[in-house]
């Protein structure tokens, strides 16, 4: 069973909703499962003093998480078209697994949401894809040959699926941009499997 990292931070439920749905994607690919993981809340100070467990949802990210997965769907939401603060810093204490080349050659994929239409979705991607890149991981989008890239009116890029969320978090994941991250999830998993042999 090859496990898919399905690992994002989320603020007010949209990521989260968008991690499920590429952890569905990815287990409609016979032979994969996902691992849902999540990171904490940082402060001005560092980790923001969250209990080691949390109360709901999917539990915190370990670095072993990263060092098991055959592939990593990385998510957050936009902030200023970067990564938010939280996963910057989750990444940040990765340089032990650099050192050792621990994720070079896995596949992975990055989803985002953001406040506005055109508040940073596509260089949030990208600029997720870096660290990523720096690991050694093969990077894996999502091609025109999805209908919905060509359809949607919200969130849904090449470089990842995405999810115009409204100033207050308001708006669902449309049908669009829901079946993008199923997508997302499964070419993932097809991909990890190929590179498996």
């Amino acid at each position: 069973m090859k496990e898919i990292l399905v690992l994002y931070y989320s603020h007010t439920g949209a990521v989260k909703d968008m991690a499920q749905l590429v952890a569905r994607g990815v287990e409609q690919v016979a032979g994969c499962a996902a691992r849902v993981r999540t990171v904490p809340k940082v402060s001005a100070a560092g980790a923001a003093g969250e209990p080691p467990v949390p109360g709901s949802g999917a539990p915190y990210a370990e670095l072993k998480d990263l060092e098991e997965c055959a592939g990593l769907a990385l998510g957050s939401p936009t902030r200023f078209g970067n990564m938010a603060a939280p996963m910057k810093y989750f990444w940040d204490s990765t340089g032990e697994l650099w050192l050792k080349a621990r994720l070079a050659g896995k596949p992975a994929a990055v989803f985002t949401s953001t406040a506005s239409l055109h508040g940073g979705q596509e260089t949030t991607l990208v600029s997720m894809m870096l660290p990523l890149l720096h690991h050694g991981m093969l990077i894996v989008g999502l091609p025109y040959s999805e209908p919905e890239l060509l359809a949607t009116t919200g969130g849904g890029t090449p470089y990842g699926a995405s999810h115009h969320a409204g100033a207050a978090g308001e708006r669902p994941v449309t049908e669009h941009e829901r079946r993008l991250c199923l997508a997302l999830g499964r070419r993932l998993a097809e991909t990890a499997k190929k590179l498996a042999g």
